[in-house]
């Protein structure tokens, strides 16, 4: 039986909303959940222009440099869905302003690391942090804005900021290295942390349930250690292959705890993921939607960096000019998604968005070994934008219909696959264009494979959906 008491949203601050706008509180506390998940999207890709910049500061060799990635995947992606069930149960107010002071404080430490060793522990706490403000940040704005309107917009807005993240991060990451040093990238972070936790504990409502909570044990212990070992594996295959033995005895392990985690799941009483739940059409195929939609997407962005500055043997600036006019299409694309989906509906938008993300990716093949620049941002930035719509339709479908005190594990699920979808793409497929004799040819592979796998998953999520999704 799975918990299913309603959560209680308490105190002074509970927003209002006052039709279908946004009253001056509700921005307010949009603002500071919009923030803190703009923040750790920005700790996805800010450092990783910096990385060549840092190995020789710290002493990273350049096998090992791939662990300054890793260190914050795996925990970001492994504690995910504990996180968000024990926010269900214990409080998400509490547990989110919790992982604020534990991310700022480990972005400090990275900050003033004086060995790989200071370095790679503060990216570890990094990750740690996020794990616990992405589910609490997104189950906070589920409650706080009700099942509508309301909801669609501040998704919409939420949505638009973690894809500009991921985008601003790229081009901040080379400024800042580039004048400040690497080291400022991680002190912004720290930063960013400190506002954030200075705002949020007058704005936000604190969350409970009545009756006495209870924490599937063996279920937390079996997915937190099936992902870890999953995304351990497919991290460092991006680095070194799938032919080593860690790799290989990592993904064996990684499966076999998640078979583990599904037959604990079914016999808990009081279960860290309802197996009826992910039943559910809308959770299901919502979040195949946003596994495909994120991991392809990760990929296009880490092929297409490669072709521009090793095919073209473009600047790094202008590279990131190229990513910077994707960005600005993004943040458009945010702000006219939520009404494609009221007049649309979640379940077209999304499939619509899959396709046309499809579309335009197999639209980079055209790009040549001589020119393409000009063909590579145009296409990357409609393909962002059907991204966009993609993720903010997912993320209404998943959450729409779920109790408040299963909002956690539904935007649980939700973050775990953008987590997990942003790690698994660049290792599955990434891997073919730097194996491969031509880059050249290998990033065609790459981006031609991207471009049918996404086509294929809009057709099976428009089929699995159906017709009454709304």
């Amino acid at each position: 039986m799975t918990i299913d008491t309603q959560t209680a949203v308490t105190g002074p601050h509970t927003v209002a909303p006052e039709g279908h706008r946004l009253t001056g509180r509700a921005r307010l506390v949009l603002f500071v959940l919009c923030a803190a998940q703009f923040m750790v999207a920005l700790d996805f890709s800010v450092l990783n222009v910096a990385l060549p910049v840092l190995g020789e500061d710290l002493g990273l060799s350049r096998s090992a440099l791939q662990w300054a990635v890793t260190a914050f995947a795996l925990p970001s992606g492994g504690f995910l869905l504990l996180f968000g069930r024990i926010a269900d149960l214990f409080g998400r107010k509490r547990l989110f302003l919790s992982g604020l002071a534990l991310f700022g404080a480990a972005s400090l430490l990275a900050t003033l690391a004086w060995d790989p060793a200071s370095f790679l522990t503060g990216r570890a706490l990094q990750g740690l942090g996020a794990a616990v403000v992405v589910p609490t940040g997104m189950s906070l704005l589920t409650t706080t804005f009700p099942e509508g309107p309301l909801r669609d917009k501040a998704l919409g807005i939420s949505g638009t900021l973690l894809s500009l993240g991921f985008t601003v991060g790229m081009v901040l990451g080379g400024v800042m290295t580039d004048t400040l040093g690497w080291r400022s990238t991680m002190g912004l972070l720290a930063a960013a942390a400190v506002i954030v936790l200075c705002l949020a504990p007058r704005l936000l409502p604190e969350s409970r349930t009545p009756e006495r909570p209870r924490l599937d044990v063996p279920g937390a212990v079996t997915v937190t250690g099936g992902l870890l070992a999953l995304i351990y594996a497919l991290s460092t295959a991006a680095e070194r292959g799938f032919g080593g033995t860690d790799v290989l005895v990592s993904l064996v392990a990684g499966v076999l705890l998640l078979a583990a985690f599904v037959v604990v799941e079914s016999k808990a009483p009081a279960p860290l993921v309802s197996l009826p739940m992910l039943k559910r059409r809308t959770v299901a195929w919502g979040n195949v939607g946003g596994l495909v939609t994120f991991s392809m997407m990760s990929t296009v962005v880490f092929v297409l960096t490669l072709y521009l500055q090793e095919t073209l043997h473009l600047s790094s600036f202008l590279t990131g000019l190229v990513f910077g006019v994707q960005g600005v299409a993004s943040a458009a694309a945010g702000s006219y998604a939520p009404r494609f989906i009221g007049r649309f509906g979640a379940r077209r938008t999304l499939v619509g968005s899959l396709l046309g993300q499809g579309i335009f990716t197999a639209a980079l093949l055209a790009v040549g070994t001589q020119s393409g620049a000009l063909v590579a941002a145009v296409a990357v930035s409609v393909a962002s934008m059907c991204h966009l719509g993609a993720i903010i339709s997912y993320g209404i479908i998943v959450t729409s219909g779920v109790p408040d005190a299963q909002q956690g594990l539904a935007t649980g699920l939700v973050t775990t696959t953008q987590q997990v979808g942003l790690t698994i793409g660049i290792p599955l497929l990434g891997v073919l264009a730097t194996t491969r004799t031509s880059l050249f040819d290998g990033v065609r592979t790459v981006l031609a494979i991207d471009a049918a796998l996404v086509t294929v998953a809009a057709l099976l999520v428009a089929v699995g959906l159906g017709r009454r999704t709304r």
